[in-house]
């Protein structure tokens, strides 16, 4: 990664986001020791970190493409291409 923060692009915030569930499934079977459980939950307060941070620099740049007051519907699917297809 570029910046050592966050990821800087959507597969590395996907991969951070897989980590970070595989490590909750680990956790959540209790067959950790104290230690190891620890160690899990430091490495899953950053990837939550880098995760969040990622996430809240894609809503700033939204934001900002959308300065004008333009308001966009982001649950509505874009319009396929003239052959169907984007």
């Amino acid at each position: 990664m570029t910046t050592g923060d966050t990821p800087d692009n959507p597969a590395e915030f996907e991969k951070d986001l897989e980590a970070l569930e595989a490590l909750v499934g680990r956790m959540e079977q209790g067959e950790l020791s104290l230690e190891a459980s620890l160690k899990e939950f430091e490495r899953g307060i950053a990837l939550t970190r880098r995760c969040q941070k990622a996430l809240t620099e894609a809503e700033q740049k939204v934001r900002r493409l959308t300065e004008d007051g333009t308001e966009i519907d982001l649950d509505t699917p874009e319009p396929a291409g003239p052959d169907g297809e984007d």
